[in-house]
């Protein structure tokens, strides 16, 4: 047989044969194809009856110019696909817009081009966001891609585009949430025609994790959203559920990419030095330093041992360009969490994740927890921070990827010993291996070690095992089991959990059982809580109606929560319905019952409260109602009132545009400039001890370009009476290359009412950064 027919032939049944492994979700169980096959290599896609599409790359032999005017002869001589599926608004229908798509390579790029067809004039387009990888980007029209590029259909990389050109990326791991902090070196370049608006993207081969050779096969999956219909389009079909911009996670639904020969990976070496510049006063400390003058220098290296194993090192490592945190009010009596948002934490988090129990949820790794009472073995904010000072971090080192079905983090951590906090030098070492295992689960390890307690004396240990089983698409099942180990501590020191999950478009139910053990101390980790056993059960019904065509879709949800101590006396008893609608429009209402009974056994003080709550039992309930107006219009976010009892007092509170991390409360005034703005007041009234605390925050961006932004994070609290300052620019003058310019204040406010002999009134602390990195890739 010649060798061109037998390559040719070779590809078409590994196109037919990954075809029918998505259609089943894997690779054990292959299906059969209905149907007479397709023509030996497919000119450009073909389909299954189920729906799953197997694309064929272009092989170039010169590399694309990148203007997003399509006039070179590829896009003449090869005929484009199109066929994107609607999951909303019309669930399974045609996309009412065109999309002429490309997939092509060559040596050193993958390159996804698209001729998006609308047939509404410009101004009717959603297009307000120039910054990198924020969330109000796939709230634009755009179009993006997602690479399995292991074809493992349980993780990958995802990349997108808006008409503007801004640029959004992040990957995703055992189809869990987005890292948006993934930041690979790639291009885009956008046009506009008449009757519509073009995308040219090239991915460089370096920037991904992949298998050289001819023939390779990747996971595939686009996804357009025509932001001004409400309207979400993909390549293959995805659960309804998941209507929305989410359904890009769902890897194991994706088609397949074949025709690839791909080149080797190289040496694959990346190095990123910096230099830093910094002027800073702080009247806090003892004794109070003013306009002191530092620099420094240091830098990661990133190293890939093997295509799906990298090793990243870091030195002298810094975090100036980093964003400050937002003000919280706590009215509750656990701690807060707060977000993680240093690079190096962030880059290849989701292998950190322990009992996230599959889709939808554990808390876990680095950014773990949240406001769940799961603990978390992991949470990256243990490392580098103490009571809001930065530790420094003297070197560490990282290797995380995949050895076949063995998912592989492992982490070192060397901080330096700083007097300021009274912080010694400590060690912080994780560990954590997952296997795959059946179609779409895995069981795992982890284990974490700290040289230095946070008392300051002896160490601290926590390990553990977990597993998450994705027996159907709908049905999902998760469990851990934990235990610390702290010097001087013994007994009591466990947790475990196990919770089931169903999930269809228009039923759910859930039920759960964690138990944490009153010693347990995870000091690498996030605990809210400690020495109690809590069970959870939530029935959902969510219809759509037919004949309500300015209602998308109708939620009930019912939930009851118990919660005992280690002895067995109750701690809290919750019973919650909520009422919620979502509108064609993507605006959504919802209305929530809560009735609470809480027993205190030691006295709280709320924050902002003069006086601590007493211990006993109280028994209270409260509603609140929110309106949220779609993230896509010119003004978005949420307003939300709630009203009801609050211990022994009552509780009023009104929030002006807090939306979600996804979709926060937005103006776009202009095309380039816009602000996030927050407002909270809430005021509690109990006997003798009524007081009222304000939040108000606001963000202002403005983007000169996809590669240049400057934002401002304006914040006041009245808790504190503290009012903050952080102005930062951002300008990426190379490829992965950047330079930042960082202003930081915080003032206090406090009037002589409430002034004492320790306050400082005005300026607390000060600082202007000047940051400079490089990357350089070998």
């Amino acid at each position: 047989m010649h060798a061109t027919q037998w390559s040719m032939k070779s590809r078409y049944a590994v196109a037919v044969l990954c075809t029918a492994l998505s259609a089943s979700g894997g690779a054990q169980n292959p299906v059969v194809l209905d149907g007479p096959p397709a023509p030996i290599a497919p000119a450009v896609i073909s389909r299954s009856t189920t729906g799953q599409a197997t694309i064929r790359a272009i092989k170039l032999t010169a590399p694309l110019k990148l203007d997003g005017v399509l006039d070179e002869e590829v896009y003449a001589r090869e005929k484009p696909f199109d066929g994107l599926i609607q999951v909303a608004p019309d669930f399974g229908q045609p996309a009412t817009e065109r999309s002429d798509i490309w997939v092509t390579y060559d040596e050193q790029n993958i390159y996804v081009t698209c001729r998006c067809h609308d047939k509404a004039p410009p101004d009717q387009w959603i297009v307000n966001e120039l910054r990198r990888d924020t969330g109000g980007l796939r709230n634009n029209e755009h179009f993006g891609v997602l690479f399995d590029t292991f074809y493992d259909r349980r993780s990958g990389f995802a990349f997108y585009t808006n008409p503007l050109g801004a640029r959004a990326d992040y990957s995703v791991v055992d189809e869990g949430g987005s890292n948006t902090d993934w930041n690979p070196v790639w291009t885009s370049k956008t046009g506009r025609f008449d009757g519509g608006w073009t995308v040219e993207m090239a991915i460089p081969f370096k920037s991904l994790r992949y298998i050289a050779g001819p023939n390779q096969v990747w996971g595939l999956q686009m996804r357009r959203s025509i932001r001004h219909k409400n309207e979400w389009d993909y390549l293959t079909p995805v659960p309804r559920i998941q209507a929305g911009p989410q359904a890009l996670n769902r890897v194991s639904s994706a088609g397949t990419l074949v025709g690839l020969d791909l080149p080797a990976a190289g040496k694959n070496i990346e190095l990123k030095p910096y230099a830093v510049a910094r002027s800073t006063t702080d009247k806090l400390r003892k004794p109070p330093v003013n306009d002191a003058f530092t620099n420094e220098i240091g830098g990661d290296i990133k190293y890939a041992v093997t295509p799906n194993l990298t090793a990243d090192l870091t030195l002298n490592t810094d975090f100036a360009q980093v964003e400050i945190d937002e003000q919280q009010v706590n009215l509750t009596r656990f701690s807060l969490f707060l977000p993680e948002k240093r690079d190096f934490f962030l880059e290849g988090r989701g292998i950190f994740d322990f009992g996230r129990g599959g889709s939808g949820a554990f808390g876990g790794g680095g950014g773990g927890g949240g406001g769940s009472d799961t603990p978390s073995l992991f949470y990256s904010r243990r490392i580098g921070l103490n009571s809001g000072a930065v530790i420094p971090i003297n070197e560490g080192g990282r290797l995380t990827g995949k050895l076949g079905p063995w998912a592989i983090g492992i982490m070192n951590i060397q901080t330096a010993n700083d007097p300021t906090s009274a912080t010694k030098a400590t060690n912080f070492s994780v560990v954590r291996l997952k296997r795959d295992v059946l179609q779409r689960s895995s069981i795992g390890m982890m284990a974490t070690n700290r040289s230095v307690a946070t008392a300051g004396i002896g160490s601290n240990s926590a390990y553990g095992v977990d597993g998450a089983f994705l027996l159907s698409q709908a049905l999902t099942v998760g469990t851990y089991w934990a235990q610390t180990s702290t010097t001087g501590v013994r007994g009591d020191n466990q947790s475990y959990q196990g919770r089931v999950d169903y999930s269809v478009d228009r039923y759910g139910a859930k039920a759960e059982f964690l138990s944490v053990g009153k010693n347990f101390d995870p000091q690498i980790g996030f605990r809210r809580r400690s020495d109690f056993n809590r069970s959870y059960a939530e029935l959902r019904f969510s219809p759509r109606p037919a004949h309500m065509p300015n209602v998308r879709k109708f939620t009930w949800t019912g939930s009851g929560e118990y919660v005992a101590n280690g002895a067995g006396s109750v701690d809290a008893r919750v019973l919650e319905s909520r009422f919620g609608a979502e509108f064609a429009s993507s605006d959504q209402l919802n209305v929530d019952l809560t009735h609470d009974y809480e027993f205190l056994r030691q006295p709280f003080t709320p924050s902002g409260s003069p006086t601590a709550i007493a211990p006993g039992g109280y028994s209270f309930s409260d509603v609140a109602v929110s309106y949220t107006f779609g993230a896509q219009r010119r003004a978005s976010g949420a307003i939300r009132l709630q009203g009801g009892r609050y211990y022994d007092g009552t509780i009023r509170s009104l929030s002006l545009g807090s939306g979600n991390a996804f979709s926060p409360s937005r103006i776009a005034i202009l095309q380039r400039l816009a602000v996030e703005p927050t407002f909270t007041i809430t005021s509690i009234d109990r006997p003798g001890a009524s007081f009222t605390t304000r939040i108000a925050r606001a963000r202002v961006d403005y983007g000169f370009s996809p590669l240049m932004f400057a934002s401002a994070l304006l914040q006041y609290s009245s808790i504190d009476r503290a009012f903050s300052t952080n102005l930062r620019f951002r300008w990426e003058y190379a490829p992965g290359s950047e330079l930042f310019l960082v202003y930081t204040d915080e003032r206090d406010t406090t009037d002589d009412r409430y002034a004492t002999a320790t306050t400082v009134r005005g300026l607390k602390n000060r600082a202007f950064v000047i940051k400079i990195n490089r990357l350089l890739r070998y």
